[in-house]
């Protein structure tokens, strides 16, 4: 038995090699991973399969957390992909405060170190409802979209809070149907594990899965 499993190891090493490498490249450099909720709409819709950039931040011990070298840190604006150990799930957020900031919340609209992001209303974006809004949020220089219900959820207020050191505020465009920071809590520096700019593909989840070339390599 041993030998015949030897002489199957010794045949198939070139393709071995390639699966461990393979293995390895996705768990430390980059990955895709799939979008199965609308808490990042407009900007990421279920169904997307995104580019996450796993040595954005830092270079890790391959299938751990172990940071060997740190590149950088997360900045606003940026979408981020973390283990949330209070969600206890892989989630997907955009950076809104980084450590010493003050932020709040009112009816919605973001203050920033005491300072009102600028938000300008926009047309609906493809695949949305007809009964929600769609918001500009100029965060610092960084603008993206952002979406609201005809009627807010009780996560629109909260604040003002400093974000302490090594962590991070972090939420969802779709603002009233997303369980970020406001729920659970800073984003801790070493459960991030990478940052995420554009879509690979994506698969249309009412329409028999099949693909959607208009998001096909889309950056946002």
């Amino acid at each position: 038995m041993f030998k015949k499993l030897r002489t199957l190891l010794r045949d198939n090493r070139s393709f071995l090699l390639f699966i461990s490498l393979m293995l390895v490249f996705r768990s430390a450099v980059a990955d895709w991973n799939t979008v199965p909720t609308g808490s990042m709409l407009p900007t990421i819709v279920e169904g997307d399969r995104i580019l996450v950039n796993k040595m954005a931040y830092d270079i890790r011990v391959p299938f751990t957390h172990i940071p060997l070298v740190k590149l950088a840190d997360p900045t606003r604006g940026e979408i981020i992909v973390f283990d949330s150990k209070k969600a206890d799930k892989k989630l997907i957020k955009r950076v809104i405060a980084v450590p010493g900031d003050t932020v709040m919340m009112r009816d919605n609209r973001l203050y920033l170190n005491g300072k009102p992001l600028v938000y300008t209303s926009q047309a609906l974006s493809a695949y949305a409802p007809a009964n929600v809004t769609e918001w500009q949020e100029e965060l610092l220089g960084i603008v993206h979209s952002i979406r609201l219900n005809p009627q807010p959820s009780p996560l629109a207020n909260f604040g003002p809070v400093t974000v302490p050191d090594n962590q991070y505020l972090a939420l969802g465009d779709n603002r009233d149907n997303s369980a970020d920071s406001r729920v659970i809590g800073f984003v801790p520096r070493e459960e991030i594990i990478g940052r995420s700019s554009s879509v690979v593909f994506s698969l249309d989840y009412n329409d028999y899965y099949l693909p959607r070339p208009d998001r096909m390599m889309r950056a946002f």
